[in-house]
């Protein structure tokens, strides 16, 4: 997806994991999964650098759909799609 893309998504819920550092942005995306309907998306805001590297594998890991990343002020907005 292009930027202009994410930039029109609307999730159906946000993670906040600002602030912690690997592997918490990992483990909140987890439990935020769960609380989306599949084919909805949760959104996760991190401004842990790792997190750019362990979200996209772990949704193709466990048959989700990354859709990408947007910069922010300070921190990432990453974007997935629950598929199952």
């Amino acid at each position: 997806m292009s930027e202009l893309d994410l930039n029109t998504i609307e999730p159906a819920n946000t993670v906040d994991a600002r602030g912690s550092a690997c592997p918490g942005p990992l483990m909140e995306a987890k439990k935020g999964i769960g609380k989306v309907k599949v084919g909805e998306i949760l959104e996760i805001f991190s401004n842990d650098s790792g997190t750019r590297i362990d979200v996209p594998a772990w949704a193709k890991k466990v048959g989700h759909e990354y859709l990408g990343a947007l910069g922010a002020d300070g921190y990432d907005k990453l974007y997935v799609r629950r598929k199952k």
